[in-house]
């Protein structure tokens, strides 16, 4: 089972639009995919249409039972068609938080508990949700996915953003031999201006064949997660072009998927 991890230490570079893109990119297809919302301000939760929330995901990591995320997983309020298949969704809370402090006083295991709460779920793909930080929280999605995937946006200091995930990331894989790998860079909200091209050449220039295709900026992707859609739903000019950039991303973590599957003598 694949598990990604979405992550960057810094905030507004758009995570939860990629995460959302992705599942809906693999509902299309009719995947079975899972979305683990670790972010406190639940905007995963909230654009796959789950609101009322009962379980969460902090329930799961209250209890260091293996499998207890089992009982906070709902179906996503996403509809067919255009989808496939529905995206399941274990929820976030604002309650999350809190959780984060309270994992800093277990002296063992602390780490570990989103990859036990994970235990025998099933999933084709499962994308986690990181919060803009590299809290415990974070470094539970760490422990627990086999992939990652860095988002970034063509700014200022993103390249220096992406160097500090780099060597945080490098930390974790030491511990457990190799996992979770990097699929790449993602760049998202690529404008159309001079400054976004430059501060992308600069990412292509630092990080090269760590740069995945790229998502622009469209208000199209800001409508669907306020409107709890997923974006192949939403009939305005620009979200037939942002659903061709997300299905090529897709396809891009799949192929590197593979590849690396493939090198590590798994396949």
């Amino acid at each position: 089972m694949t598990r990604v991890a979405i992550v960057n230490q810094k905030g507004g570079v758009g995570k939860t639009t990629i995460t959302l893109g992705l599942a809906a990119t693999a509902a299309m297809r009719g995947a079975r995919v899972m979305v683990v919302d670790l972010d406190p301000q639940a905007n995963a939760t909230s654009g796959l249409g789950v609101s009322g929330v009962v379980r969460s995901v902090d329930d799961a990591l209250a209890s260091p039972q293996p499998g207890s995320i089992a009982q906070s997983i709902v179906y996503s309020a996403w509809e067919r068609p255009p989808l496939r298949s529905i995206p399941r969704v274990a929820p976030s809370s604002p309650l999350m938080a809190q959780r984060e402090m309270q994992l800093a006083t277990d002296p063992v295991g602390a780490q570990d508990r989103l990859a036990s709460a994970l235990e025998g779920t099933k999933a084709d793909l499962t994308l986690i949700d990181c919060p803009p930080s590299l809290g415990l929280l974070t470094i539970n999605a760490l422990f627990a996915a086999t992939h990652t995937m860095i988002v970034t946006e063509p700014g200022a200091w993103a390249s220096d953003g992406v160097d500090q995930i780099l060597a945080n990331l490098e930390r974790v894989a030491a511990r457990r031999n190799g996992l979770p790998e990097l699929l790449g860079i993602a760049v998202n909200r690529l404008g159309r201006t001079r400054d976004a091209q430059y501060w992308h050449n600069e990412l292509l220039a630092t990080h090269g064949d760590d740069i995945l295709p790229a998502v622009h900026q469209r208000a199209a992707l800001t409508e669907a997660a306020a409107q709890s859609l997923p974006i192949h739903a939403l009939t305005r000019p620009g979200a037939e072009e942002a659903s061709a950039e997300l299905a090529t991303l897709y396809d891009a973590m799949w192929d590197r998927i593979s590849t690396a599957t493939v090198i590590s003598g798994v396949a």
